[in-house]
């Protein structure tokens, strides 16, 4: 065979892979409206003696999504004074001396872009960026998410850590209860495409 000859194969072969990929991807914008009692936000929180888990509700959320640019718009949107873990001495202290619930009551995330390729069936592992609002102020961010597209349909979920006392938060430890600095979140979340 010829270079010439091999040079085309390898050329077509090229194109035609670049065509399956560009196929898989979403052609179309997509609006991703989360359903409240098919989503959960979970935290985790560790300590010196045990580990405390417990979650918070979401009260909505709405994500536009251009595959075109990779551009997200939207909010989701977390009732922070719906925070629990199970003793209420320790919730009533989260919710006093760490979010101040009463003062702060919304958490919310702002995603603005991704990073990675979403496909239109299937799974993507994905990177999402945005801004993360607590407790009054906005953080930059990026989390992992894992989405799963099926007709008419997606889910998605995430695990990452929110380093609250950095950003600005009461540390809730005590000369003897000492408790990590990072509080790790899993999320799930799901829906219906139009």
């Amino acid at each position: 065979m010829s270079h010439w000859s091999r040079s085309s194969l390898s050329v077509v072969a090229f194109l035609g892979m670049a065509a399956a990929i560009h196929a898989q991807a979403p052609s179309r914008q997509l609006e991703l409206n989360f359903v409240p009692d098919k989503a959960s936000v979970n935290f985790t929180l560790g300590d010196v003696l045990h580990t405390v888990h417990g979650s918070f509700a979401v009260k909505h959320g709405a994500v536009h999504f251009d595959p075109a640019t990779n551009q997200l718009s939207g909010e989701i949107l977390i009732d922070a004074a719906s925070g629990q873990s199970g003793s209420d001495a320790r919730d009533r202290k989260m919710h006093r001396e760490v979010l101040e619930s009463a003062r702060y009551p919304d958490i919310m995330f702002l995603p603005d872009r991704v990073e990675g390729q979403v496909v239109s069936q299937g799974s993507s592992s994905i990177q999402v960026h945005g801004m993360f609002a607590i407790h009054g102020v906005e953080h930059e961010i990026t989390v992992p998410v894992r989405v799963e597209m099926t007709p008419g349909h997606w889910t998605a979920t995430s695990h990452f850590s929110v380093p609250y006392v950095k950003w600005g938060m009461k540390n809730p430890s005590t000369f003897i209860l000492r408790v990590n600095q990072s509080v790790d979140i899993d999320m799930q979340a799901s829906g219906d495409t139009p």
